[in-house]
């Protein structure tokens, strides 16, 4: 079936051009862990912006970035590649720390973010710009990337034959700035692109609950680099109030303006009560007259997760913390600029820390984000 003209054209525009360079104190809201990166695997798998973020949020990733390989036109530009004449394809380098995540399970985590049965391209984007591909560095890449592609046609998982060629890597083009960690830098546009084309539809019914590797999960939970774990239910009970279980545990949702931080305006940042990880700064936040705590975006993005929720009879997108799990709030496309969204978040679920005890309860790499940003 087609894509609608309307629909087409919207995404053509999401992948447009925009000068969208962070500051400083925009970076340093989003750190790069201190790994020992010294693997690399690049994959392509359509809109190289849907296949950087999922693997920068895999534990053991360093970075991830966008590019085009494939081609036979020398430092080709987005527009070159788009046209679909210079060969290349939207493709993703992921640098990673083999003692943390295995090249093996990177494959596995890939085939679980777009339909490999498709090469003539990817969901709405169609072409041979978008055509997927696994690109192996040396002879164990490709060994490794052959078998997992047999294992998966013969799992049954799709109806149709596995068309995702394993081939050898030979120039791999940076794509320019604009298009690094787009998820980060218009993760409203991004968010639209991704539901408007189809992508999570696909992979939810695809997959299930299996969508994330039950590795990852394991990864997620003992990862020694976050430091942030969650308690016993017997230690959290003890701990922390009613209110704040009910909303941490159990969805709950306490009452509007009656909360600790709707109207705190301190400078500091805001953690999970839970595991202490940190979720939103004071730059962030602002004043939405709902009664809670609200930002326009989070601290650092891997220690949220989103998910669908039906609790009021429509669809509500839920925010939850990724250590700990437990229930933030949800997320709305009403924001102010620069994002256009608004975290709406329970008080009960937070912890805040004031900018100066942050260095001395080992927040201090936050710091400059506080200090160099104005509160609204």
């Amino acid at each position: 079936m087609r894509t609608p003209l309307l629909l087409s054209m919207l995404l053509l525009v999401a992948c447009a051009k925009r000068d969208m360079d962070l500051s400083a104190a925009e970076q340093a809201a989003q750190p790069k862990l201190a790994l020992n990166a010294t693997a690399t695997a690049t994959f392509a798998g359509g809109c190289f912006w849907c296949i950087e973020a999922p693997f920068e949020k895999v534990p053991g990733v360093a970075d991830a970035v966008s590019g085009y390989t494939g081609g036979k036109v020398e430092n080709p530009t987005y527009r070159q590649v788009g046209n679909g004449k210079t060969g290349h394809t939207e493709a993703v380098q992921v640098h990673y720390d083999p003692s943390i995540v295995s090249y093996e399970q990177l494959l596995d985590f890939f085939w679980r973010q777009f339909d490999p049965t498709d090469d003539g391209g990817s969901f709405v984007d169609r072409g041979s710009q978008y055509r997927p591909g696994i690109f192996y560095h040396d002879e164990e890449q490709r060994v490794a990337a052959e078998e997992s592609r047999r294992r998966l046609e013969e799992s049954g998982r799709f109806d149709k034959p596995i068309a995702t060629p394993v081939l050898a890597l030979d120039v791999f083009y940076v794509a320019e700035d604009y298009h690094q960690d787009f998820y980060k830098k218009d993760p409203q546009r991004y968010s639209s692109y991704r539901r408007g084309s189809g992508r999570d539809q696909f992979l939810d019914r695809t997959w299930g609950e299996e969508r994330e590797p039950k590795w990852l999960a394991d990864l997620k939970n003992a990862s020694s680099t976050s430091g942030f774990v969650k308690p016993s239910d017997e230690e959290l009970r003890a701990r922390l109030t009613p209110m704040q279980y009910k909303v941490t545990q159990h969805e709950g949702t306490e009452p509007p303006f009656h909360n600790e931080y709707h109207d705190n305006k301190k400078l500091g940042i805001y953690v999970d009560i839970v595991s202490g990880e940190p979720l939103f700064g004071s730059a962030d936040k602002y004043d939405s007259g709902t009664g809670w705590p609200s930002f326009t975006r989070p601290l650092v993005s891997s220690n949220l997760q989103t998910k669908v929720d039906y609790k009021l009879g429509y669809a509500r997108t839920e925010v939850r913390s990724t250590q700990a799990d437990s229930h933030l709030g949800h997320i709305f496309e009403d924001g102010p600029p620069p994002t256009g969204l608004r975290y709406c978040i329970n008080s009960a679920a937070l912890r805040f820390i004031s900018l100066e005890d942050m260095e001395a309860e080992g927040y201090a790499e936050f710091v400059p984000l506080v200090t160099e940003s104005k509160q609204p």
